[in-house]
């Protein structure tokens, strides 16, 4: 099983990958290494994009990716808070960037459980 949570971890960000991990997440209890190693996969993947078109396309694609996770709580940020919340402030000028931010100061604000409620609003 780790052999496959590594290979699924490291895959291509793309729409579809995200839409596997996502099912997974919800379905069955994930490793909490495998869904930190694949957020920071695609974090990187967005800062190392070239065509800023494409950047932006998947730094949206990201963040509404990591607020269907909060909303499900289908992952634990404890461990990756600062990061994504660094992710958001180089991305805020994109809408769903600044959307997640605010998620996430939320989230620090009154715990998940609240912020998950609320965030069906967001």
């Amino acid at each position: 099983a780790g052999e496959y949570f590594a290979e699924l971890a490291n895959m291509e960000m793309s729409f579809h990958s995200m839409e596997v991990v996502n099912m997974l997440t919800t379905e069955t209890e994930m490793p909490h290494e495998f869904t930190n190693l694949y957020i920071t996969n695609c974090i990187s993947t967005c800062q190392n994009a070239m065509d800023k078109y494409l950047q932006n396309r998947l730094v949206r694609l990201l963040c509404v990716f990591l607020q269907s996770l909060i909303r499900h709580k289908s992952v634990q940020f404890q461990d990756m808070f600062i990061e994504v919340q660094t992710f958001c402030i180089e991305f805020s000028r994109i809408k769903e960037a600044a959307a997640l931010f605010r998620l996430l100061k939320t989230i620090e604000g009154c715990g998940v459980n609240e912020a998950a409620a609320s965030s069906s609003s967001v």
